[in-house]
């Protein structure tokens, strides 16, 4: 499914978000505050969008994405970084390999995300940071309302325009849906064995930034 959407992968994200995942990205690394020479794994990194500033601030970043066709296209658009085929459950690293992890709006997509927690936490040291970028649940309830009604009728038809597979963001929209709550998936981080999970709402609830340590 994914390598369906790689080649306009970025395109669309900006239009559906209307442009807020550039924010959402800048946030993430502000999280994750990468120090010079340190190892980050960038996971369900795509075509390497998230990972390049990363690179940009000095740390040695590897992004990783079970996906062929997208770290074909990231590749493509950025051969210096080394893309890495991996499966979220089985991570082809060494026990505390990386001083960070970051997944954005991939833990979802991982079979079984708690699994996939467990699994970020084995190659992470210890004193390592996680920070985990997910779409969540508004705060306001309202706006709860409108938002879960743009996903279930607006974007499906807007990803029928600029989206070389459809399915996969009706599929997207639907996974949105059901996703744990804010609260929930703090626990689900600290019951994989990470330390200290907390979180930040980001647009409203639209998105939330879950951190925890080693």
């Amino acid at each position: 499914m994914f390598d369906a959407v790689a080649q306009r992968y970025d395109v669309t994200n900006d239009v559906l978000s209307l442009g807020q995942d550039r924010r959402w990205r800048r946030d993430v690394i502000d999280a994750v505050d990468p120090q010079f020479g340190e190892r980050v794994l960038d996971l369900a990194a795509g075509t390497g969008t998230s990972s390049e500033p990363f690179d940009e601030r000095g740390a040695m970043v590897v992004p990783c994405d079970f996906s062929l066709g997208m770290l074909r296209v990231g590749k493509k658009a950025r051969p210096h970084l080394p893309f890495t085929a991996g499966d979220g459950t089985r991570l082809p690293f060494a026990d505390h390999t990386f001083d960070a992890v970051t997944i954005s709006f991939g833990l979802r997509n991982i079979v079984d995300p708690a699994a996939g927690l467990r699994e970020m936490l084995r190659v992470t040291r210890p004193g390592g940071r996680l920070v985990v970028c997910e779409f969540s649940h508004p705060t306001w309830s309202p706006f709860r309302t409108v938002y879960v009604e743009y996903l279930m009728k607006a974007l499906p038809p807007v990803a029928r325009t600029v989206s070389s597979s459809p399915d996969a963001y009706v599929y997207l929209a639907e996974s949105i849906r059901a996703w744990p709550d804010q609260a929930r998936l703090a626990a689900m981080v600290g019951d994989a064995g990470w330390k200290s999970p907390e979180w930040r709402n980001i647009s409203g609830g639209i998105v939330a930034l879950h951190r925890a340590t080693a």
